[in-house]
């Protein structure tokens, strides 16, 4: 299903300054650490400014990471309301195969609301334990790790909660949640196709992996500001908003970072509170901001580890924009936003198409690396017709499973291709024996940089953002088989 498009309005006529916007637009653009990759901002139920840096689009599917928690959340509250799931029962209750196995007190004591809410009583992130090599269960080996305090008493940020959690929604609907929120919430909000991470289990991964547009995210935060309707139909159970945005246990700290304020006041259910309203967020920038004292959403992508930077700067300038009257007299910085959003691009690397006339042989040329292994096992160029072909070799490779991804170096700008990995590249041959290219795998927040030398036939190559499910060039994009 394709999405129909959400009711738009100018700025202005929503009471939102253009000029701050603006200005949020040049304090992102400014920032070294910061690469946006889409925002859209909703006022009173209509799209007040949207735009995407190219290369990204706004109908490609973007990584959510940890914002999938968000919708993992929202499908247990779906559950829960059909009789399926119970907040208040014990997490084993639904996994009887390993009630002899799970003797920790705390473990058996561990309730749906705890893992819902990050408070399993585990002091750590146990992900690494509970997805180690050889488990063939993560719910079994979480549930197997005893937690350091009481179920509901202490907080930590811990990815296998919201994994059980997502299990036994799939459990107890018997689908994955993909489909499960197919029919309930997704086609009636207008949402066109999601794609969700498997892991070994088959199951989606609930605390990570889902794939969805900006405007998905949008539609998602419009349905919580608005209690649970969308166009008078209600989708979600009166009030779980507010539970599901109540803070449940005590965060400050817990991140273990002075410079996050915005995750120190308090965690509910999938739902972290912000020191203005709520929000889900994901690794590198994916953000759904829920302000119901402004009346406004902003969903947004980006890759950047400076998230709380990015938080700062939303503050600073958009919510002075949002006032509590219509403006007049702005159409002229109405229509100058909306010029801006329209042409937003990320910059292009430096660098020719081709070699310079006695640049040496670059034809059939094999790089590999200078020191290290790094993302790239190896690299080689051929010439074609109207360009070149850099064929790149993953660190990651396996006979099995080859690692492979090439990419074509065939104009200025970026050249975007939608083969078996949607890629953008830019840069070129920045001088004597010299490429330079950066690689933008466009379902995600991440990008490669790549030099190859010509003079001993090396390269060195590093991720900007580090891939948080592996860093197999073929699997940095959405699953097919989406839905």
């Amino acid at each position: 299903m394709s999405a129909s498009a959400l009711p738009t309005s100018p700025p202005a006529a929503q009471g939102v300054d253009a000029s701050g916007v603006q200005a949020f637009l040049d304090a992102l653009e400014a920032a070294p650490e910061i690469e946006p990759h889409s925002l859209m901002i909703m006022r009173h139920g209509r799209l007040v400014a949207s735009g995407w840096w190219a290369p990204y689009t706004a109908e490609r599917p973007h990584l959510l990471y940890s914002l999938s928690k968000s919708f993992t959340g929202t499908a247990a509250a779906l559950a829960e309301a059909e009789g399926l799931l119970d907040f208040d029962a014990p997490v084993i209750s639904y996994f009887p195969e390993f009630e002899a196995d799970i003797t920790d007190p705390r473990s058996r004591a561990m309730l749906v609301r705890h893992v819902a809410s990050m408070a399993s009583g585990h002091r750590r992130d146990t992900v690494d334990e509970a997805f180690g090599r050889g488990v063939a269960e993560p719910v079994r080996q979480f549930l197997l790790l005893p937690p350091d305090g009481d179920p509901g008493t202490v907080f930590a940020y811990n990815q296998p909660a919201t994994y059980t959690l997502a299990a036994i929604v799939q459990r107890v609907t018997g689908q994955p949640l993909t489909r499960y929120l197919r029919s309930r919430l997704l086609d009636p909000l207008g949402i066109g196709e999601v794609a969700w991470l498997r892991d070994r289990t088959g199951r989606e991964l609930g605390f990570s992996g889902l794939h969805a547009t900006t405007d998905a995210v949008a539609r998602l935060g419009q349905l919580y500001l608005s209690d649970g309707l969308w166009a008078g139909e209600r989708l979600l159970p009166r009030g779980w908003a507010a539970r599901a945005s109540r803070p449940r246990t005590q965060t400050a700290g817990a991140m273990g970072a002075t410079d996050r304020q915005d995750w120190d006041q308090g965690y509910g259910y999938q739902f972290w509170t912000s020191r203005h309203g709520y929000r889900g967020d994901g690794a590198f920038g994916q953000f759904c901001l829920v302000l119901p004292e402004y009346d406004v959403v902003i969903a947004a992508t980006a890759a950047t580890e400076r998230m709380q930077e990015y938080l700062n700067l939303v503050w600073k300038h958009l919510l002075p924009a949002f006032g509590p009257e219509p403006l007049t007299g702005r159409e002229a910085a109405d229509a100058e936003l909306r010029e801006r959003l329209g042409r937003l691009a990320l910059p292009t690397a430096p660098g020719r198409p081709t070699p310079a006339e006695g640049d040496g042989e670059w034809a059939a040329t094999h790089f590999t690396p200078s020191a290290g292994t790094g993302p790239v096992r190896s690299a080689g160029l051929v010439p074609d017709t109207d360009g070149w072909t850099l064929t790149l070799t993953g660190a990651a490779d396996r006979p099995d499973q080859p690692d492979r991804l090439d990419l074509r170096l065939a104009e200025d700008g970026w050249t975007v291709a939608e083969e078996s990995v949607p890629t953008a590249v830019s840069g070129g041959w920045t001088g004597p024996g010299t490429l330079a290219v950066e690689v933008v795998f466009l379902e995600t927040p991440h990008r490669l940089a790549l030099t190859c030398s010509l003079a001993d036939r090396t390269l060195t190559a590093h991720w900007r953002t580090q891939p948080l499910h592996g860093g197999r060039f073929t699997s940095l994009r959405a699953p097919r088989g989406s839905v």
